[in-house]
């Protein structure tokens, strides 16, 4: 799907309120057709698989989930796969061609105990959601959270290799969805923006808003984030009952106030400085709309900040 630059700039001056709640309005259907699927598949698994690249909106997406479900009388758990990562051994840890340690490599995760946790739940029997700290780069089990699930409860596990067959494989019978911001931005047939652009966007802000990492750090990680992707998460893509995307076709218009600013203060030597140019001419493209005017509840709140959500 694309989105046309003329009809977005239209809307941002014409009516940006409504503008921005219909397109909020549209991704709720989708997360709603979302919560039906994994109702109707139930007896199946109470185990639902979210994947998606970096910067899809996996964790705001997987609270919209979990609220639509609660409102058809399922309570639902969302658990982040980051805390199966493994306490980070650099002798075995797995590399970049470069020689980095790979931390978008599926064998960061404990694949074993993902596999007995999917198991145990799905009997009804109680596990140990383990807690990761990322500070120390360790797993710590005796920070760990007791889970049963009950009749109508599911448990949604969101992360970047939810769909990797070292996981979705093992247990076929989940629900398994795969989001990310697939829709570039064209004036005419001409691309004017991205839709890896989008993802790249909203990491950026984040990154600066809430890790203290500047964009240029940013920018010097994405091509590893990009090679994990294309390695680790779009193959199995396919795989997933519901693929849907996570654009919003206000949110250019919204992210230029942020990006803007910590694009054009990344220093002139910076070796991606041609990206960087590129990435400034088509944000200029774009009419402003203030980002007071978003929901609070919208998606991109998770990269923005001010929103409703807590994220774990």
């Amino acid at each position: 799907m694309a989105y046309q630059l003329a009809e977005i700039n239209r809307r941002a001056a014409a009516d940006p309120a409504e503008f921005l709640a219909q397109c909020d309005r549209e991704f709720q259907s989708k997360v709603s057709a979302a919560a039906d699927k994994i109702v109707s598949r139930l007896s199946m698994s109470p185990i639902v698989l979210l994947s998606g690249p970096s910067g899809s909106g996996k964790t705001t997406t997987a609270l919209k989930i979990e609220e639509e479900l609660e409102k058809r009388g399922v309570n639902t758990h969302t658990i982040s796969l980051d805390n199966y990562f493994k306490t980070l051994d650099r002798r075995t840890a797995p590399r970049t061609p470069e020689g980095d340690i790979d931390f978008e490599s599926p064998l960061c995760l404990d694949m074993e105990l993902l596999d007995d946790t999917f198991t145990r739940l799905s009997r009804g029997e109680e596990v140990i959601i383990p807690k990761f700290e990322f500070a120390r780069q360790m797993r710590n089990d005796t920070r760990g959270t007791p889970l049963r699930l009950e009749k109508n409860e599911i448990a949604i596990f969101e992360g970047i290799h939810a769909l990797n067959d070292q996981i979705a494989g093992r247990h076929a019978e989940a629900t398994k969805l795969y989001i990310s911001a697939r829709s570039n931005i064209l004036e005419g047939e001409a691309l004017r923006f991205k839709g890896t652009w989008i993802r790249l966007t909203r990491r950026a802000v984040r990154d600066y808003n809430f890790r203290g990492t500047d964009v240029a750090e940013t920018l010097a990680m994405w091509a590893n984030v990009r090679r994990g992707e294309k390695l680790y998460i779009s193959p199995f893509k396919e795989k997933a009952d519901i693929i849907f995307d996570s654009a919003l076709p206000y949110e250019v218009s919204v992210m230029r106030s942020y990006a803007l600013p910590m694009l054009q203060a990344v220093p002139e030597e910076n070796q991606r400085r041609g990206e960087l140019l590129e990435l400034i001419a088509a944000f200029d493209a774009f009419a402003p709309i203030d980002p007071a005017l978003v929901a609070k509840d919208s998606l991109l709140r998770e990269f923005i900040g001010g929103g409703s959500y807590k994220y774990r």
